[in-house]
């Protein structure tokens, strides 16, 4: 009888251990729980909210009319999709533009706002419709990662913000776990030749409402894709999916860094480490969009196509780098390319992704 106990004992500890070890809340990187730096109680002004958008999420895509490339714009269609979208993006914005501007003022009145616009989408059950097509499930994510992942710089400060605000976050919270949802179910169960970075986006999105509403099973959703997205980078560090866009394969190789690079930050808060995957994946995709942005002829001879290089003309679209250098040792030329080009702002990773992850280059500005 005292052996067995003597058995049965560590066992249970153990158990006991691994269920907390579990069990253990998750977290974002160190620099969301910054501090508000500013403290003026006051000032500032609340635009009301834009409508929720409760319709159906049926929009024309830019692309719409181009060949299976996908890689020509369509003005008017572009046109007719920025105006249904309107609200849409307004309210990724500036929900994005008020947690910013609090974090560094901290104006309670952009709080307030920020929580007035969130609750308000949230009652109104906004873009959960379940009649979609592409892009409006595009839409969903892109939306939800910009949310989600702004709160989550309200959420975690060591300010404690949100802390008089608890019926209001619940509201914004269990919203978000909807939006979630109805996003893995999106983009889950899809074959490997029609994964590519909209998948990382859904991803991304779904990692940081996995965060701000304490859901392992959305981490470990994000988590298996970023393992399917690691599987894609071939030995030369390209993306098949991304090289089908031709002239934009550079453009879009890039745009599927920002939210790689973030999950795997998040994902290493949590004690996770995908730096590795497929043998440094992440690394080998950076380091190709690098070398491609100072010599085409790679991505020119993969595609047959010059490359369109209009979109890696805007800094904002390098805001990966600030992840990505704190996941792994960048060279020297690569840090000066990175703070030359910095800080990064941009409302899909929430904001101010240079504050959060390198607050010393900030520099107020």
């Amino acid at each position: 009888m005292n052996t067995r106990h003597w058995l049965i004992a560590p066992l249970l500890a153990g158990m006991l251990l691994a269920g907390q070890a579990h069990a253990a809340d998750l977290v974002p990187p160190k620099g969301y729980f910054a501090p508000v730096a500013g403290d003026a109680k006051s000032g500032g002004t609340c635009k009301a909210p834009p409508a929720p958008y409760t319709a159906k999420l049926e929009f024309r895509s830019k692309y719409e009319g181009s060949d299976k490339a996908r890689s020509t714009l369509n003005p008017a269609a572009e046109k007719a999709f920025r105006e249904k979208t309107a609200a849409i993006t307004e309210m990724e914005r500036g929900v994005s533009k008020m947690v910013t501007d609090y974090m560094r003022k901290g104006q309670r009145t952009q709080l307030e706002c920020t929580l007035q616009w969130l609750d308000s989408w949230a009652r109104a059950n906004a873009l959960l419709s379940t009649e979609y097509n592409h892009t409006g499930k595009s839409m969903r994510k892109w939306a939800l990662g910009s949310m989600a992942s702004a709160y989550l710089r309200l959420k975690f400060s060591e300010s404690q913000p949100l802390a008089p605000y608890a019926a209001q976050t619940r509201v914004i919270e269990s919203w978000f776990s909807h939006l979630a949802d109805q996003v893995v179910h999106d983009w889950s169960d899809l074959p490997l030749k029609r994964i590519n970075n909209h998948s990382y986006w859904a991803a991304w999105s779904v990692m940081a409402t996995a965060v701000a509403t304490n859901r392992q099973d959305l981490f470990d959703w994000s988590v298996a894709q970023f393992r399917v997205a690691a599987g894609q980078v071939d030995e030369d560090g390209f993306l098949p999916n991304e090289l089908k866009r031709r002239q934009r394969a550079l453009a879009y190789h890039n745009y599927s860094l920002p939210p790689l690079a973030m999950i795997a930050s998040f994902a290493q808060a949590n004690g996770v480490d995908l730096r590795e995957e497929n043998d440094g994946a992440l690394r080998r995709l950076g380091e190709k969009v690098l070398a491609g942005v100072d010599d085409q002829d790679d991505f020119s001879d993969k595609t047959g196509k010059d490359q369109d290089m209009s979109e890696l003309k805007k800094h904002s679209k390098f805001s990966w780098l600030e992840p990505w250098c704190s996941l792994y040792q960048c060279s020297s030329e690569t840090l000066e390319r990175k703070d030359e080009m910095g800080p990064y702002k941009t409302f899909r990773l929430g904001g101010d992704v240079t504050q959060v992850f390198h607050p010393k280059k900030e520099g107020g500005s």
